[in-house]
């Protein structure tokens, strides 16, 4: 077995400040008392009091919470229910064509989404605005749950599912009082993915956007090609935290089910071997 080196040390500190050091620069000069963002002129935290009243932004900032939650959902529904006719329905008219068309939003340019969902929606005399940037977040968003809850399915024991069955469950019983709550972690993952990708989009969402329905990163992003300002570090940093607290309370959700479970394991082995 190989001794850990300092050139292995080196090489994992190199890579976290490739990862992190940009990230906690930006922190740091949220901070910053001046208005001038490469500039270091004391602590101050007024610029996180400053953005409440930066209007623009927080209007971008409740656009982007609704656009992310309502197109979370809609995705891990439509997702969970293509993952589990990929994972149990393993023959059927079209799955080729199924399987590849809710696959192609992984492999497909961003750009080509966007114009495509675009000219749809002029061809349907839909107007832009939130509604159209959820549908199209929905869409190339939801692959990534079914992709996760099909990969769950794979490994899930059916006979379950077989016992309820033979004890005269319904399929939509079983599906909703045995097949959910097992795979939820799956699509609860998926969710939190589609949640972070809807997000951070910014390709397609500029296509689709319409009066009143700026997201939070087409505001950003206009406002840095003026200048990164004060208030842009403010507001990142506050999505960082948000994050943050987010995997940290899911890691400990999950790291807390699997004691649960690990322990009911062995509690229902103690009587078999005794």
């Amino acid at each position: 077995m190989s001794r850990f080196h300092w050139t292995h040390l080196a090489a994992l500190l190199l890579g976290f400040a490739f990862l992190y050091a940009p990230i906690l620069i930006l922190i740091v000069y949220s901070f910053n008392e001046s208005q001038l963002v490469t500039v270091w002129a004391g602590f101050s935290t007024k610029w996180y009091f400053e953005l409440w009243n930066n209007q623009g932004l927080m209007d971008a900032a409740r656009v982007s919470l609704i656009v992310s939650v309502c197109s979370s959902t809609l995705a891990a529904v439509l997702g969970t229910l293509a993952g589990v006719a990929l994972a149990r329905i393993p023959r059927f008219l079209g799955r080729t064509l199924f399987s590849g068309m809710v696959l192609a939003p992984l492999v497909m340019p961003e750009v080509i989404t966007g114009l495509s969902l675009l000219l749809t929606f002029i061809a349907v005399a839909v107007d832009r605005g939130i509604l159209t940037i959820i549908i199209a977040h929905a869409t190339f968003s939801m692959c990534y749950v079914a992709v996760v809850v099909q990969a769950r399915l794979a490994g899930f024991d059916a006979s379950v599912e077989e016992a309820a069955q033979d004890l005269g469950a319904r399929p939509a019983t079983v599906f909703f009082r045995i097949t959910l709550p097992l795979i939820a972690p799956a699509v609860a993952a998926g969710w939190l993915l589609s949640f972070t990708l809807s997000l951070d989009d910014l390709v397609i969402a500029s296509f689709l956007a319409g009066p009143g329905s700026t997201t939070l990163p087409m505001k950003i992003f206009s406002a840095v090609r003026l200048g990164v300002t004060p208030e842009i570090n403010a507001i990142c940093t506050i999505l960082i935290g948000i994050v943050s607290v987010g995997v940290i309370v899911w890691s400990l959700t999950l790291k807390q089910a699997l004691a649960r479970k690990a322990a009911d394991e062995q509690a229902a082995q103690r009587p078999a071997s005794a």
